[in-house]
């Protein structure tokens, strides 16, 4: 036997944990509206402007896509200002947007600010599609567990289980919090936490995580961890936690623009205010190149690149399979030389394969006739396997009962 190797292609009430439930689809966010038609206006814009030569229509519609785009920039900017006493970045894409207008480039004003909207909504999106690969860990445990009391079996929260309980677990129902088990035997799927999908035996004295699927026996577990200490939940709160890590890029850009910003504004304070003043120049001329001041030193590609680059990383890499703890550790990788790779779960699907029969002395059909009586009623996944492939040879198990060896 082998595996097929993989394709490269609200609140939680189990943990106590942020969870919003299942994410509407992408073109039913308000945003996506607005994007389009913000897109709509600019593109109307530049066509009105570059090609219909009416300059008057242009402006009107740069003003309407500068207002859709950025009255959630010049919000968060102004508010900064007022309530943190913080020159942000979004206040000054509000002020550079403002001084294209003045300057005559109303184009290239709206272009800016749409952009900067497009930006800070697909790091929103990339963050949210982070936030759903954690969300997808938490739904691995049930949130009821039946729980034996006074002699009977009572369905209650996972919330409400105590240590030292005996909770009940019947054939293809996950198991509700980490245990021992007390009574029974059975063969579990630890795939959800230990990525092994073959099923191991689990009996008397043995330990079971949250989360893992007990196939076929019936278990009687013994609880020894509450809800919010599980193996699961410690690995959600372990991602949770490594993903707020930032890159030593992402730290910089931070720095960087927590002093640029106040720094570009005073500068073009002076810009503004000391030739005037100073050498009596022309208020009117270097007003105009303080506002050019501004808007070629707005660093929204800056500040907006590093994040969206390294959630963009992580949530990839999510869909493919493989789990990084933080932007942080993206940075890191240019610097390996060595992989080790988990077979199972990572390089192949865990799903087993009947490769050859080889019948010494029996037809190939002969044998998997007689595997095949014995491993149809079996969820294990040999069995499964077996089964699969006795029906790609069209060999029929008949009623499963009259053979011999």
């Amino acid at each position: 036997m082998h595996e097929h190797r993989q394709e490269t292609d609200e609140e939680c009430s189990v943990y106590a944990i942020e969870f919003s439930g299942q994410a509407p689809p992408i073109w039913k966010d308000k945003k996506i509206v607005l994007i389009v038609i913000s897109a709509l206006f600019l593109s109307l814009g530049l066509v009105s402007e570059f090609i219909m030569k009416r300059d008057l229509l242009a402006d009107v519609l740069f003003l309407a896509t500068s207002a859709i785009s950025g009255y959630s920039i010049a919000r968060e900017g102004v508010s900064s200002l007022i309530f943190r006493k913080r020159l942000s970045i979004d206040f000054l894409m509000t002020v550079a947007t403002v001084g294209n207008f003045l300057i005559g480039h109303g184009d290239e004003g709206a272009a800016v600010v749409f952009l900067f909207y497009l930006a800070e909504f697909l790091e929103g999106h990339a963050g949210d599609r982070a936030r759903r690969s954690v969300m997808s860990l938490m739904r691995l445990a049930p949130e009821v567990a039946t729980v034996k009391r006074k002699g009977e079996e009572r369905e209650v929260h996972v919330h409400d289980v105590d240590v030292n309980e005996t909770v009940v677990v019947r054939p293809g129902e996950r198991i509700p919090l980490d245990g021992e088990v007390a009574k029974g035997v059975s063969s579990v799927n630890q795939a959800s936490i230990t990525g092994e999908s073959v099923p191991v035996t689990r009996q008397v004295g043995d330990e079971v995580f949250a989360g893992i699927i007990n196939n076929e026996g019936f278990l009687e577990i013994r609880v020894t961890k509450r809800s919010d200490e599980t193996m699961l939940s410690k690995i959600v709160r372990l991602v949770q936690e490594a993903q707020k890590i930032k890159s030593p890029t992402e730290k910089f850009v931070d720095k960087f623009s927590r002093y640029y910003t106040p720094a570009v504004m005073l500068l073009a304070v002076g810009v503004a205010t000391i030739p005037p003043l100073a050498l009596s120049l022309s208020f009117d001329e270097w007003f105009y190149k303080a506002l050019v001041l501004l808007v070629v030193s707005c660093p929204c590609a800056l500040a907006i690149s590093t994040p969206v680059a390294m959630i963009s990383g992580i949530t990839s890499a999510a869909r493919n399979g493989v789990l990084i703890k933080g932007s942080a550790y993206i940075e890191e990788i240019n610097k390996i030389k060595v992989f080790a790779f988990d077979k199972t779960g990572t390089l192949t699907e865990g799903k087993l394969e009947v490769m050859d029969v080889i019948g010494f002395g029996h037809s190939q059909r002969e044998v998997l006739f007689k595997a095949i009586c014995v491993e149809s009623f079996s969820e294990h996944p040999i069995a499964k396997a077996i089964v699969k492939s006795a029906e790609k040879e069209s060999i029929s198990a008949g009623n499963g009962h009259n053979f011999s060896y």
